[in-house]
Parts: C-alpha cells; sequence; structure tokens
C-alpha cells in the first residue's frame, strides 16, 4: 500500500509543478516541454487509477499528436512573442475580473457539487468483470454506441477536408499535374513533324511552338 501512495504523490507533484511551469515559463518551446511533462505524469495517475486506456490515449493524442504539434508550430512560425506582451498592462483589469469570475465559478461548483448516490443504478448494461476496462469501453463502443462512433468519425473527416480546402491557395507560377488532360493526350499533341532542310535546322519562330 505505501509504494501506489509514493507512486501517486510523485505523479502529482510532478504533474501540479510542471502545470505551473507551463505558464510561468517564458519560453514558450519550454511551456509546451513542460506540458508534455504534465501529460506523462498525469497519464501514470490513470494508470495507478486502473484507467489504462486513458493513459494511452493522453500519451498517443496529447503527447504523441497535439504537444508536439504546438512545439513544432512554435519553432517554426518564430512569432515575435515580445511583441505579444506589449499590451500586456492594458489588458490586466479585464483579465484579472475574468479570471475572478472563472474563480469564483469554479469555487461554488467544487462546493455546491455531490455525488448522485443513485449513479450506479443509471447504466443500462453491466460492466464485465472478467475483461480490462479497455475491452470493456470497446464493446460499448462498438456495439450500442456504434452509430454515434461513426458519426463523429464522419464529422471530423469532413473538418479535415474543409481545412483542406480552406487553406489551400493555388499559384499561376506552379506546374500541377491535370489527370483529364494526360489521360486526353494524343500522338498529334506530342510530336510534330517538321521537315528540315540539309544545314539549317530549326528557325526561331518554330521555338516558342517546341517550348509548349
Amino acid at each position: 500500500m505505501i509504494l501506489p501512495a509514493l507512486f501517486f504523490y510523485l505523479f502529482a507533484g510532478v504533474c501540479v509543478a510542471s502545470a505551473v511551469m507551463v505558464i510561468v515559463s517564458r519560453n514558450p518551446v519550454h511551456s509546451v516541454l513542460y506540458l508534455i511533462l504534465a501529460f506523462v505524469n498525469a497519464s501514470g495517475l490513470f494508470v495507478l487509477m486502473g484507467a489504462e486506456f486513458l493513459a494511452m490515449i493522453l500519451i498517443v493524442v496529447y503527447v504523441g499528436a497535439v504537444a508536439v504539434l504546438f512545439l513544432f508550430v512554435i519553432m517554426m512560425l518564430d512569432v515575435d512573442f515580445l511583441e505579444l506582451r506589449e499590451g500586456f498592462i492594458q489588458y490586466l483589469p479585464v483579465g484579472v475580473v475574468i479570471g475572478g469570475i472563472f474563480l469564483f465559478e469554479l469555487l461554488l461548483t467544487v462546493g455546491a457539487w455531490v455525488i448522485n448516490p443513485g449513479i450506479s443504478k443509471t447504466i443500462t448494461a453491466p460492466i464485465p468483470t472478467n475483461v480490462s476496462n479497455t475491452e470493456a469501453l470497446g464493446l460499448v463502443l462498438y456495439t450500442k454506441y456504434v452509430h454515434y462512433f461513426q458519426l463523429s468519425g464522419m464529422v471530423l473527416l469532413v473538418a479535415m477536408i474543409g481545412a483542406i480546402v480552406l487553406t489551400l491557395r493555388h499559384k499561376a507560377s506552379v506546374k500541377r499535374q491535370d489527370i483529364n488532360v494526360q489521360n486526353a493526350r494524343t500522338p498529334e499533341m506530342a510530336m510534330a513533324m517538321r521537315k528540315v532542310a540539309p544545314g539549317q535546322g530549326l528557325q526561331d519562330s518554330d521555338a516558342a511552338e517546341w517550348v509548349k
């Protein structure tokens, strides 16, 4: 019992310290690295709770995709954060007011939150005890909620296609491949017969056509 408690305090302490460093760090790259450390320790807490599916999702999705994407975007765009902080003092009173409202709402929610004693009775199907929680979640997700799962996948697919279409820019100076033109190409379009007099070669008037 002592060993799990030690791991809990270790993961929890490092997670809270990393979360604080995300906000305190002046370098945005360091903030992203501390964010990754916070995610890793949070996944360790999920493992201690027996929720290994949430732990793997936290590592694969957030650490493996979101946090790394943030890191590459920050490093590639080379954003001037000193310029962004120029109006910090000007908007500080508004930020303090909004932050105070959020803090009041959080305290009100935590203070008035009570677990419903009959929440366990709302489960429509019993949870199997002979399988892991990952397998049990898969059994529910791909049977009872399979239509919602497919619908969410379609929504994400449409969002991805929309993002690509909105950000795609065609440049006139860049040659692009046109499959229809390539398939409709005939031998007459690909080559031309020219009768060249001996010792004269091609004339300058034919240069444009040959380049085309």
